[in-house]
């Protein structure tokens, strides 16, 4: 058979599994769902260098010592969080105003997994969903497949034996464009859950069926004046080498005041980044992007030294990340758009003023909606920031890709980030289990319709004392104005 029809068939055996394993998901109580979540936590922690090494390995994208501490992030930061929601059964309960919330499960979610963040995204995925009673049936990246099925082998493998039914926890075998295509498309799938790239997240929003999307991060880091230059250049390379640069919230260009150029540049070589010239800086850019614009999966995730060597660059040994320095920002300009590798730009502008609407032009052109870093001392430009830039995590002090993600804020612990109606996503949330229920309200009547009547005759009779007294006033005026005109 055609392996195409082979997926979608696997598909829709998935899915009326996870349909019949959401039901009785549904009916457990809260102790039985935190047990079953438990048990996925411990597994994947227990098996987070295992599974972090066979990410690097099938994939080719980032270091497995960073990835262990995603996936132990994806495991036992998010239990952490979590593992005192309330998300069965009454969650909330306004006795005052008679008002009674109840948490339902959507039903089954198909959870898409990018090969940047699989077995870490697939970890954090698969918990959030069972924790709000959901199934969940992923779809893998074709480049990671084999890591993303021994991750849900594993976890799955865990919930069943904690108590979850068959099937909650699944994994197409046989990734193709048209089983994703169904797995979206499907009748019994409840929502999407989508971490990917753009045309990824678009189908599944164009797919017919609720979905949470996340659109593509191009966070600038400014350095403000004020900064401790110093920790914020460690924050930043520290951020931007963290699993070779591959979380969408790690830094993607640099933007300084003039008056410190000269020492954020000293300090950023000497914490080991290299800066191009200019004709290196062009040859490496015609590696960032391909023809039709898009970023070049060859530099996702390398080293310096690989990527150094794929555009013939003689780059320092040791060399942490690679900058250029850029004046434009467009679609045309790789150094202006997200780069999942060690590579930066740097900007530079006369004030901070300046530099603010530079970080904007940068998100408006990819990214929006995303995620901004500034370091700062100034309390009143940081505040100035959070109400200008068009971004749903502005950052303060603390690297990137692990502020971004919640690791180093108190932000939600998340792998999929929202980016809000500015960048195309249903929410600006970092998705947690909350994201994932629906909520019914039980109201109890608390007044009757005499009731409303008398408040509209009450409303209506003040309107008119205050329309008398302020004619009263009138009056009193014209008869002051009268009396001072006659003594002229």
């Amino acid at each position: 058979m055609d392996k195409d029809l082979v997926s979608i068939q696997e598909v829709r055996n998935l899915i009326a599994n996870a349909k019949l394993a959401q039901k009785k998901l549904g009916q457990m109580s809260q102790n039985e769902i935190d047990k079953i979540v438990k048990a996925i936590c411990d597994s994947a922690y227990n098996n987070a260098e295992k599974l972090a090494k066979m990410a690097e390995e099938e994939t080719g994208f980032g270091k497995w010592q960073d990835k262990i501490v995603k996936n132990t992030f994806a495991s036992k930061s998010v239990y952490e969080y979590i593992k005192d929601l309330k998300t069965v059964g009454i969650i909330n309960e306004d006795k005052d105003k008679k008002l009674i919330e109840v948490a339902v499960p959507v039903g089954v979610i198909a959870g898409l997994i990018p090969s940047t963040n699989p077995t870490s995204t697939a970890i954090y995925k698969a918990m959030i969903a069972i924790k709000a009673g959901n199934s969940i049936v992923f779809s893998p990246h074709p480049m990671a497949t084999k890591c993303i099925l021994e991750t849900v082998r594993i976890i799955s493998q865990a919930a069943v034996a904690a108590g979850a039914p068959e099937g909650a926890i699944a994994c197409m075998s046989i990734p193709t464009m048209q089983g994703t295509d169904q797995l979206m498309k499907h009748n019994d799938i409840s929502l999407i859950l989508a971490t990917g790239g753009t045309p990824m997240v678009k189908a599944a929003y164009s797919s017919g069926n609720p979905a949470i999307g996340v659109g593509p991060g191009n966070g600038p880091a400014f350095i403000e004046k004020s900064a401790d230059i110093a920790l914020a250049v460690k924050r930043i390379l520290d951020s931007k080498t963290f699993d070779n640069g591959t979380i969408c919230a790690s830094e993607q260009s640099i933007v300084v005041e003039s008056c410190t150029k000269d020492k954020v540049i000293s300090e950023l070589k000497a914490q080991g980044a290299y800066f191009l010239n200019k004709e290196e800086a062009d040859r490496l850019a015609g590696f960032i992007l391909r023809s039709n614009g898009s970023m070049n999966p060859q530099i996702v995730g390398k080293s310096v030294e690989a990527i150094a060597k794929m555009a013939n660059l003689n780059v320092s040994t040791g060399a942490r990340v690679l900058i250029a320095q850029e004046t434009n920002v467009g679609h045309d300009y790789p150094y202006s758009r997200e780069k999942l590798a060690p590579i930066l730009g740097f900007y530079c502008e006369e004030t901070w003023e300046k530099a603010c609407e530079k970080c904007i032009e940068i998100l408006n052109n990819e990214g929006a909606g995303h995620t901004l870093i500034i370091h700062s001392n100034n309390e009143a430009i940081i505040r100035e920031f959070a109400l200008k830039k068009p971004v749903s995590r502005l950052l303060v002090n603390t690297p990137g890709s692990l502020g971004g993600i919640g690791a180093t804020t108190s932000l939600v612990p998340a792998l999929t980030l929202g980016c809000g109606a500015v960048g195309g996503s249903a929410t600006s949330d970092n998705i947690g289990p909350m994201n994932l229920i629906n909520i019914r309200r039980m109201a109890y009547g608390t007044g009757e319709i005499e009731d409303i009547v008398d408040r509209n005759n009450t409303a209506s009779s003040s309107i008119k004392s205050e329309s008398l007294n302020e004619d009263s006033i009138n009056l009193i005026v014209e008869k002051i104005m009268e009396k001072l005109r006659s003594q002229l």
